[in-house]
């Protein structure tokens, strides 16, 4: 026979709401407005779910990659090598911008229309590509593939959140990284097979049944409630247009800076400025915002801050690299756009493998700090065995480079999403995780932007010293202009001319290489200071909208909530032996049903958790009977929670 606790109290969740018992549907606040929770999912219906998302989530990784081998061709037929970094890094501008918008609003109104919505962006994407016959066209196609694709991206991992606890989270993420890991293998291949078959063009063609296939997955199998029957809240209109500002005017500086002009040059300088305003002005209107797209809240988190800059670095050093690797394999080894694309393979294969596996161990086990540092050193290894290629260098040398940085991706980027969702309520993780990946975007964008301005110029002016080198003859036997060489023109040259472009490609793209592992250090020591906090196996109640979770514990970050138990747990046990000492005289004062007494005639007493500010304090269901959440004695003053003490055994 046990002691009954005089009242049961609410567990506190991450939010800070009162949790309810187990398979109730709380009420969520939102206003003053109740909307209901979002009831818990069965296996199946998640596993239904999770498939709409991979879908989804699979075309827009695909179409980072597809384009890769396809690229050579595609510049030089539309003759514009020179705007080469432009159809990859226009796709991350506007997937970068979209990111924090898809993921405020996801929260405010809700996900599915979103989600289709960005589908449906990435199709008219798709059509401007088929029908590109300039550059300029193919571009603009890219921006509205961007657009769509960061909600598709965002959208994916913050449903999943929504529906799965973050201890059994890690099985997913892991998943989404093996996903994102096969759409990579997948994409460099495709896009070399359609490339040299049918035509570059079927590379965009091939997302209309993917589109339809991922549509029809989200209007079947994502089944999520209405998420606001209150007042429409205020959307930050002004954080949007200033976050794109500050984008775009960073990626047009680092794309055009020492390219099309040189970086004192007036109109970089401007684009500098202006990005800087952009930057103060944002977090001014974030601070002030009812609903801020950004909140300033996130970075008193210190994980949140910790993975963000750490993703950033990641973001800048990966995406660099893989987006003129294919290019790289093509011009200097002479290798066909399907055969580089194999030689991705093992990158994305060793990534696959692990990132499934890490999952899984993580979910297992909930300790996951030490991957993400083990997995960026690794990375920083790759870059430097990278950088040590050479224009006569085996292309095995390449393919165990890259294999290496795969094992580094999937021991790193996967958690480290995981590890940003762990410190937010499924409120707030929506914004939390788009949050970081728009700032791991920038620095795929800035990767991209920065790596392929060096990378181009510096091309350009290899080919010019190579060119004059060798006379007018040369020129004319590479059709006059580099800015149209393709892969089988170079590979039909004199051998002289061969050599100087290909040695051109290799001094130009390889050293960068190099240049950039230092970011890797940099990541790698910010990560040691990451807290392993405990994951959590069970959603927590979705306390409203995200002002209302943070309410007056806006100042302290959940780290800090989590640590409170710990930190006062000698006081709270004195003040708990202090009340038990006045047990009789409550037992006298309170209804018997609200008591249990032992054989011993002992009294377990568990002091209710005082109701934060904004937040109703609710019962939580006993399993013998009505309990309270507090005791009527308005003497009595509060305590932490405690477990009901057991009496002997008879």
């Amino acid at each position: 026979m046990t002691d009954t606790a005089i009242a049961q109290p609410a567990a506190r969740g991450a939010a800070g709401a009162p949790a309810r018992a187990q398979g109730a549907a709380a009420p969520v606040v939102r206003g003053s407005h109740p909307v209901a929770e979002q009831p818990a999912m069965s296996p199946g219906a998640i596993v239904l779910l999770f498939i709409g998302l991979m879908v989804a989530m699979f075309m827009f990784s695909l179409n980072q990659t597809v384009l890769a081998t396809a690229l050579p061709t595609i510049v030089g037929e539309l003759n514009g090598v020179d705007q080469m970094l432009w159809v990859s890094t226009a796709f991350m501008l506007a997937s970068t911008i979209m990111m924090p918008i898809y993921g405020k609003i996801g929260d405010l109104f809700g996900r599915k229309p979103l989600f289709i919505f960005a589908i449906l962006m990435f199709l008219v994407g798709s059509t401007f590509g088929v029908m590109a016959h300039s550059m300029g066209v193919l571009i603009l196609g890219r921006v509205f593939q961007g657009i769509g694709g960061g909600g598709m991206m965002i959208l994916s991992q913050s449903i999943i959140a929504a529906v799965v606890p973050a201890r059994e989270r890690g099985k997913y993420m892991g998943i989404m990284g093996a996903t994102f890991a096969v759409s990579s293998v997948a994409g460099p291949l495709i896009g070399g097979w359609i490339t040299e078959g049918p035509g570059w063009r079927w590379n965009f063609a091939l997302n209309y049944p993917l589109g339809a296939l991922a549509l029809i997955a989200a209007l079947i199998f994502l089944k999520v409630p209405k998420h606001h029957d209150g007042p429409r809240p205020k959307v930050d209109i002004a954080g949007m247009l200033i976050i794109a500002q500050f984008t775009t005017a960073m990626v047009l500086a680092t794309a055009w800076g020492g390219h099309q002009y040189d970086w004192d040059d007036p109109i970089i300088l401007m684009l500098i400025g202006v990005a800087v305003i952009a930057a103060v002005t944002f977090v001014f209107v974030e601070l002030h915002a009812p609903n801020p797209m950004v909140p300033m809240t996130l970075f008193k988190d210190r994980n949140f801050v910790l993975c963000t800059v750490a993703g950033l670095f990641l973001g800048v050093a990966m995406f660099g690299v893989l987006s003129y690797m294919p290019t790289y394999l093509q011009m200097v080894h002479g290798i066909e756009a399907t055969l580089a694309g194999f030689m991705m393979v093992p990158m994305m294969g060793v990534m696959l493998i692990v990132s499934t596996a890490v999952g899984f161990i993580v979910s297992k086990t909930g300790r996951y700090k030490w991957y993400p540092v083990i997995g960026i050193a690794i990375v920083g290894v790759s870059l430097v065995m990278l950088s040590r290629l050479k224009a006569d260098s085996s292309p095995a040398e390449a393919m165990i480079g890259l294999g290496v940085m795969g094992l580094g991706l999937g021991l790193s980027m996967q958690i480290l999403v995981l590890i940003v969702q762990n410190s937010f309520p499924v409120s707030m993780v929506g914004t939390a995780t788009a949050s970081n990946n728009f700032f791991r975007q920038i620095g795929a964008t800035l990767g991209m932007s920065i790596i392929g301005s060096l990378f181009t110029n510096r091309l350009m002016n290899n080919l010019q010293e190579g060119m004059q080198g060798l006379g007018a003859n040369a020129q004319k036997a590479a059709g006059g202009s580099s800015s149209s060489l393709t892969p089988s023109l170079v590979n039909q040259l004199p051998t002289p001319v061969h050599d100087v472009i290909v040695g051109a490609y290799n001094d130009a793209l390889v050293p960068i290489f190099l240049w950039v592992a230092p970011l890797t250090l940099a990541a790698v020591i910010i990560l040691l200071f990451v807290k392993e906090k405990e994951l959590a196996t069970r959603l927590e109640p979705n306390a409203g909208t995200e002002r209302e979770v943070l309410g007056d514990d806006a100042e302290a970050p959940d780290e800090d909530r989590a640590q409170e138990p710990r930190a006062h747990e000698e006081a709270r046990a004195e003040e708990l032996r202090a009340h038990e000492a006045r047990a009789h005289e409550v037992t006298a004062q309170q209804p018997q049903a609200r008591l249990g007494h032992g054989p011993a005639g002992s009294v377990a007493l568990t002091p209710p958790v005082p109701a934060r500010a904004g937040v109703q304090a609710q019962p939580a269901a006993s399993q013998e009977g009505p309990a309270h959440a507090g005791t009527d004695d308005p003497q009595q003053p509060p305590a932490p929670a405690q477990r009901p003490r057991r009496g002997p055994k008879h």
